[in-house]
């Protein structure tokens, strides 16, 4: 029989809990081999294949993210299940196509539909493994609480149930006033299964990834004595795009190019975070795109069927 990209996934989830020897390290103080590798996801949001320097933009430059493809793999055909928000995201996290679990397209904010309880999601698998999981970012797989991240394997959360341009804003954040987008509820900012800052400008948009990578960089280093399982699915740069401060201009190609920047910069902070935990003697083993001797290291786009 031949086997589905669901059985992929749960033999390659049970081998990294058991800790192979493809991922064996040594560590400052002692070796860690029994110790699972932790498991960093980094997903962009409407990142298309030229935005990146590694695969051909000469614009501006993406260092941090091309050092994972340097120093790792970098894949040049990849194919998502279907090109869409939810449906992908349904996907990515139980190894079986969208029709397989009945998800499809892009659900909006009075939809009550998610994803059904009964489909074990990589959270759920890795948390019988011992895995302390998290969720920061989108997440689009249900917005009534049933269907919540909490619900489906991950400790902690902080994001957006659905995507940034679902409000009832202008992309310039001017109220809309008529028309069905006027009718969406407050686009809310969740802390676990909790609204905490109702999302209602172009300025707030801006905060998000700032946001999501202070949240990981917390979940890292308070899970640094046992695995973990770190999804960071950006809500960048879905439009209505927006970067901080720090980094509108920086690009010199305009809003989306500076988002781009700034999502950059992520991996260089988890990066920074885990050689400051090996410094101290931590043994940090991490999965995201590529074999490392110490890591494998997944960052990846969300939409396009060819990158």
């Amino acid at each position: 029989m031949t086997p589905t990209r669901r059985d992929i996934l749960k033999a390659l989830g049970l081998g990294l809990a058991a800790g192979p020897s493809a991922l064996a390290s040594s560590c400052r103080k002692k070796p860690a081999d029994s110790r699972p590798p932790n498991i960093v996801l980094i997903f962009i949001d409407d990142m298309g294949y030229g935005d990146l320097s590694c695969f051909g933009n000469q614009e501006y430059k993406t260092p941090r993210i091309d050092r994972l493809a340097a120093e790792g793999t970098r894949l040049t055909d990849f194919y998502v299940s279907q090109a869409v928000c939810g449906a992908s995201r349904a996907s990515l996290l139980t190894g079986c196509y969208a029709e397989r679990v009945g998800y499809q397209g892009a659900p909006g904010p009075a939809s009550k539909i998610g994803l059904n309880l009964d489909e074990e999601t990589m959270a759920e698998l890795l948390k019988t493994r011992g895995y302390a999981t998290a969720i920061f970012g989108k997440w689009h797989l249900g917005c009534v609480p049933e269907f919540y991240p909490t619900r489906q394997g991950f400790d902690r959360y902080l994001g957006l149930l659905y995507s940034n341009d679902m409000w009832h804003y202008e992309y310039d954040g001017t109220p809309l006033t008529s028309g069905w987008k006027s009718q969406h509820p407050p686009l809310m900012l969740m802390r676990n299964e909790e609204p905490v800052l109702e999302i209602k400008s172009l300025e707030d948009q801006s905060t998000l990834t700032e946001r999501y990578t202070r949240e990981a960089l917390r979940f890292i280093d308070e899970n640094k004595d046992r695995p973990f399982f770190l999804y960071l699915p950006h809500s960048m740069v879905h439009t209505p795009v927006a970067a901080s401060p720090e980094f509108r201009g920086r690009s010199g190609h305009g809003p989306y190019a500076d988002a781009v920047l700034e999502l950059d910069r992520n991996p260089g902070h988890l990066e920074g975070t885990a050689q400051l935990l090996q410094a101290g003697g931590i043994c940090y083993r991490h999965f995201i795109l590529s074999f490392h001797r110490h890591r494998l290291d997944i960052f990846g786009p969300q939409h396009h069927p060819d990158t």
